[in-house]
């Protein structure tokens, strides 16, 4: 995107999963978020749906620029931070500067591995727990 970087383009929920920024080729420069939220009405939908991409900021440290078309649109910082917005059933334009990305963060360079080497041990911590209570091997 010339001097703005590198994004990585979400179309709608594909904002909602991880997976779906840290399996780019290389970490972007920021996230672009394209949805549209009509089908929501103007109940708490969009509200969460905008709540969820903020995490995906906060996750990775990249700023995001999310368009929908009934709104709410925003520019979001790195931290999760709605810099600016348009509200929700309003049509309008944001004119902000995109904030730089942030250093990445553990999640993005690790993903789910820790929890997953964690959730490992914990079985394993209640498999011998289990074993020395009932004297029994783990093999019986």
């Amino acid at each position: 995107m010339g001097p703005l970087g590198t994004a990585v383009p979400l179309i709608c929920y594909e904002g909602v999963f991880a997976r779906n920024i840290t399996s780019a080729p290389a970490r972007p420069d920021m996230i672009l978020m394209i949805t549209n939220d009509a089908w929501f009405g103007k109940v708490s939908g969009p509200y969460q749906h905008l709540a969820q991409g903020r995490l995906r900021s906060a996750e990775q440290g990249l700023p995001m620029v999310r368009v929908a078309n009934t709104g709410v649109s925003a520019m979001v910082d790195g931290t999760g931070r709605v810099l600016a917005h348009i509200p929700l059933g309003e049509a309008g334009w944001i004119d902000t500067p995109l904030p730089p990305p942030l250093p990445a963060t553990l999640y993005s360079r690790t993903g789910n591995a820790p929890m997953l080497v964690l959730a490992a041990l914990l079985m394993l911590a209640g498999a011998l727990i289990h074993r020395r209570a009932t004297g029994r091997r783990l093999s019986d």
